[in-house]
């Protein structure tokens, strides 16, 4: 279904499942707009529902320029959903929001703006009140019963219980993410926009997330290392509709696809990453609190101090002890070798160091702290943890002996027998 013959300037895509009350919600919002709504389009991509769906969708083709895309339901594809949605796109920019989320009635024409402003192509963020997963907002949906998302606004926007969840790192920065570190960890399909040739340049959503969680936040990873900058639109604002959430088994699929993400890009960032949504796995006993943004200097720091630290010795140490046919790896190898070296998955997280190493199959490289590798369990036998991780011992201990004895039978190194690390750079 669809309607309108003039090419729209914004798609707005909505993935739904079995949502028709939450999806009308987002629909009327849409069709409040300010801006003429020849100038958008709605694309509704269906994963598999058998409520009312459709029924709902066609309930405003005479006020939307709507289309629809129904997939079959194999289990959670969001990510192939929204891919769906945007190849039905014909808009240059394209905004995703879930169902639920009410845009104000300026949310397009404060996306078409950001995208008009001069500069590089940039991901839009759009400003989410209410949208706070792990302490919903008081009092919301009965409030949202009897008020326009305007009117919440106006009285409840400086709540800070109503403020988007991430409102204090935008503030921060003073809502320009280009003070961030880390502004691709910011950008999430409950309310956002790119345009349409930055998000196919880099294969718009991975479908391999199957499940909740990552594959907004690794779309915005790849826009960032494309060269796309981030902005958050205070004007593109939306409400998000409380509604029912799985807490637990959403937190599981995160952590699962922050693996996944792990897998597809493997370095000390997205170890960080990996860390921060798996604290509270009981074998880490990570009670602190802590941010990947903050971690992230400290990280550089001991890199540099130790880039000239040679571990040769404790690798030729390894190698006159270890029987023939002994899987190895080595975390903190440096850049030489001795002669002899068994075959082992190699590790550093000083990139340099490893882009000096010749290229050997019998010696893979890694850019990798050893919190969590890419190995399998019980990949080796033996894991050397060489002195090159000090620096990071200290913070980082349980995480990379963890890891560690995940994928090895033993540990060895000089680390585990010294009381103390010698060149701590805290934690």
């Amino acid at each position: 279904m669809s309607s309108g013959a003039a090419t729209p300037m914004i798609s707005v895509i909505i993935p739904t499942y079995n949502r028709s009350r939450l999806l009308r919600g987002t629909l009327t919002a849409l069709a409040d707009q300010r801006i003429p709504t020849d100038a958008f389009e709605v694309i509704v991509a269906d994963d598999g529902s058998t409520d009312d769906t459709r029924q709902t969708v066609e309930d405003f083709t005479g006020r939307l320029r709507l289309r629809y895309h129904f997939q079959e339901d194999l289990g959670f594809r969001a990510a192939a959903a929204r891919n769906a949605g945007a190849r039905l796109a014909r808009g240059e920019i394209l905004a995703f929001v879930d169902s639920g989320i009410l845009p104000g009635p300026d949310f397009v024409a404060g996306h078409l703006a950001a995208h008009r402003e001069p500069g590089p192509a940039r991901a839009v963020i759009g400003y989410t009140y209410g949208f706070r997963p792990d302490y919903p907002t008081p009092g919301l949906e009965g409030i949202l019963q009897t008020h326009t998302p305007e009117e919440v606004v106006r009285d409840y926007g400086s709540d800070p219980e109503f403020q988007d969840s991430r409102h204090s790192l935008f503030a921060t920065a003073r809502f320009f993410l280009a003070r961030t570190a880390l502004p691709w960890q910011l950008f999430w399909t409950c309310n956002c926009s790119v345009p349409a040739e930055e998000f196919w340049a880099v294969g718009g959503f991975d479908e391999i997330f199957r499940s909740w969680g990552a594959e907004d936040t690794e779309l915005g990873f790849r826009l960032y290392r494309h060269g796309v900058s981030f902005e958050v639109s205070r004007d593109g604002w939306a409400v998000d509709t409380p509604h029912p959430r799985r807490s637990d088994p959403d937190l599981s699929d995160n952590r699962s696809n922050m693996l996944t993400f792990l897998h597809k890009h493997p370095e000390p960032l997205i170890e960080l990453l990996w860390a921060w949504y798996s604290k509270h796995l009981p074998q880490l006993e990570d009670t602190r609190d802590w941010h990947v943004r903050l971690e992230l200097p400290a990280i550089r720091r001991g890199t540099n101090r130790v880039r000239g630290l040679d571990v040769t010795a404790e690798l030729a140490h390894l190698r006159d002890t270890l029987p023939p046919g002994t899987r190895v790896a080595v975390f903190g190898c440096g850049d030489t070798l001795p002669a002899g070296f068994p075959p082992a998955d190699l590790f550093d997280y000083d990139e340099t160091l490893l882009e000096r190493l010749p290229a050997d199959p019998a010696h893979p490289t890694h850019h990798a702290i050893g919190i969590r590798t890419v190995l399998p369990d019980d990949a080796v036998d033996v894991v050397l943890v060489t002195s090159r991780l000090t620096p990071v011992w200290r913070r980082w201990r349980t995480h990379i002996l963890a890891e560690a004895h995940r994928i090895g039978r033993s540990v060895r190194g000089p680390l585990l027998e010294a009381a103390e690390p010698a060149l701590g750079v805290g934690g």
